[in-house]
């Protein structure tokens, strides 16, 4: 009964509350609020958040985040690829909204932030770590990347003139940068942010425990099957003298 409570969880897990979180996340992170009449404003993932997904799956299968042997293949029944694979499928834009959410939308800024990410990404492809190494750096660099954007820059961004555009515009006065023409959002735009980067970790910590689970499951196979191999090589070598 344990051993089928355990698959059922599991399925639970991989076929349902991944796949939704991850939804939730690619639907959210382009979304934004109109500061003027808080209207509902949908911003598309810029070709380099594709670019940021890609590196950011290679990075979670050299860190073992899922295996894809396990999750993709032939000896695997077609409902179970098809749904490891929309669950890849929605890990992959789920993480290009998360970088959407956090990204600004135009100006030297966007620039400035997209040259990070990549920078931090590239480099990693040839660092070594693991799964939950993985997540805390990721939760670093979009914990910077969100206080970056929804509190400090929301200041320099809003119209009516935060102390911080106060202080920016003191600094490069008579220097135009395209920083101070990005759009202002209402601050509901920053708890939508939140929320999302909250629910994509929450969806990568659970993958997290799923793949430690599958990792114990196999080692207890491999140690079943070991000791079934030594009772066996004992059986052979008492029948052998008994002979």
């Amino acid at each position: 009964m344990t051993a089928e409570n355990r698959s059922r969880n599991r399925a639970l897990l991989n076929f349902i509350l991944l796949p939704l979180l991850f939804l939730t996340v690619a639907l959210l992170g382009g979304l934004r609020i109109s500061a003027e009449n808080h209207s509902f404003i949908f911003v598309a993932p810029p070709l380099v958040t594709l670019v940021l997904a890609v590196l950011l799956m290679l990075l979670f299968i050299r860190g073992r985040l899922f295996d894809l042997k396990h999750w993709v293949g032939r000896d695997l029944p077609p409902l179970t690829n098809i749904s490891h694979g929309l669950l890849l499928l929605t890990l992959f834009f789920a993480s290009a909204q998360a970088f959407n959410s956090v990204l600004p939308e135009q100006g030297l800024l966007y620039w400035l932030f997209s040259f990070f990410f990549l920078w931090t990404l590239w480099n990693n492809q040839f660092s070594s770590f693991d799964a939950r190494r993985l997540l805390r750096s990721l939760a670093v660099l979009f914990g910077t990347a969100f206080v970056l954007k929804h509190m400090l820059l929301a200041s320099l961004y809003d119209r009516d003139g935060g102390w911080i555009k106060k202080l920016a515009s003191a600094l490069v006065q008579g220097v135009s940068l395209g920083t101070f023409d990005a759009p202002a959002f209402a601050p509901a735009t920053g708890y939508i942010s939140f929320f999302t980067l909250s629910f994509y970790v929450a969806g990568l910590l659970l993958l997290i425990f799923a793949a430690d689970y599958d990792l114990d499951e196999a080692r207890n196979q491999v140690a079943l099957q070991t000791e079934h191999s030594g009772l066996s090589n004992q059986q052979i070598a008492r029948d052998s003298l008994g002979d």
